[in-house]
């Protein structure tokens, strides 16, 4: 059995990863009965944690946000400090901290007192980037979706999609960051399907609705499946092309986040991507510097014959096009 301050520290772990928590659950996890939980909890709230109780059956325990913040050895300005650095990094400011970044804020959030609160929005409101290159995104929906996966609460939103502007409602699963955008990964209600949303055509904070069952998720690794998802999206063409190159040559030339490949052996990778246009997609497969081959769609490598005959002829300005003598 744990030592009790062993035990006051893991039980307030607890009550931080999760919105709420029956008195049985707790008691399950710390290996003690109920009552000792219950006294668990009032020295928490003795040292300044505001830990909230519902009586009854489907009564349980809840971390909430009380008239001051709980004593995490941090004062109000340091407090307003890391919730602000913590938007800050979670809209893309410094690469590869981003989810992590939402999940502290999401933690902090819950409970910072309204004072705080206040100032964090304040300073956040009144601050301007000079050199916005990605569409940005209100840490709060994200603090929202964050906190709507972590107690399994569906949302509804409106979004500005490709079909025009819609109402969903969905169950969320995850967050995915891109190093550009923020993307969510839910079952679709409506469509009765798995779907991934960019958070930035939420024009406003997803508003919170009952419970839900956790889904088998459409793949292990959601990161993976986001990456799929951009490089198959409905896309105008649809590439794939047999890199004479192996997968981590390849994989360092194209990015795996908006194109998708697959090993064919140890000299060949097979590479998947959408563009908009034939010239986006040819220009973009000359950049990467690797011979291959076109699998489909027959258009590209169409596409592909004449733009390397007018390469060919403006790197041989004596040829006209196609390689024929200039008439005279």
């Amino acid at each position: 059995m744990l030592e009790t301050s062993a035990r006051l520290l893991k039980l307030l772990s607890l009550l931080q990863v999760r919105r709420d928590w029956t008195g049985a659950d707790l008691a399950s996890r710390l290996n003690v009965d109920v009552r000792t939980v219950r006294r668990d909890v009032d020295k928490l709230r003795s040292l300044g944690y505001p830990v909230n109780a519902a009586p009854g059956v489907s009564g349980g325990y809840q971390l909430g946000a009380g008239a001051e913040l709980p004593p995490l050895l941090l004062d109000d300005d340091e407090a307003v400090a890391v919730a602000v650095g913590l938007r800050t990094a979670a809209n893309g400011t410094v690469s590869g901290i981003e989810e992590t970044s939402v999940r502290a804020l999401a933690k902090l959030e819950q409970v910072l007192p309204t004072r705080l609160r206040r100032r964090v929005n304040a300073l956040q409101e009144h601050t301007i980037a000079l050199t916005p290159t990605v569409a940005r995104v209100d840490p709060r929906t994200l603090i929202a979706i964050a906190g709507a996966c972590r107690d399994h609460q569906r949302l509804r939103f409106p979004y500005a999609g490709r079909e025009g502007d819609t109402k969903r409602h969905v169950e969320p699963l995850g967050l995915a960051h891109t190093g550009r955008r923020w993307y969510l990964v839910a079952w679709d209600v409506d469509k009765a399907d798995w779907r991934t949303f960019r958070v930035d055509r939420m024009p406003e904070e997803p508003t919170l609705a009952a419970r839900f069952t956790p889904r088998e998720p459409p793949a292990e690794d959601l990161a993976s499946y986001v990456a799929r998802q951009l490089s198959v999206a409905p896309y105008t063409y649809q590439a794939q092309l047999v890199m004479h190159a192996p997968l981590a040559v390849v994989s360092a030339r194209a990015s795996s986040v908006y194109v998708h490949l697959e090993r064919i052996d140890d000299e060949r990778t097979l590479l998947t991507v959408g563009s908009p246009s034939l010239e986006e997609l040819g220009l973009w497969i000359g950049m990467l510097g690797i011979d291959f081959d076109v699998r489909e769609p027959p258009e590209l490598a169409e596409h592909l014959r004449v733009l390397g005959e007018r390469f060919l002829g403006a790197a041989n300005p004596a040829r006209g096009p196609g390689g024929t003598p200039p008439p005279r």
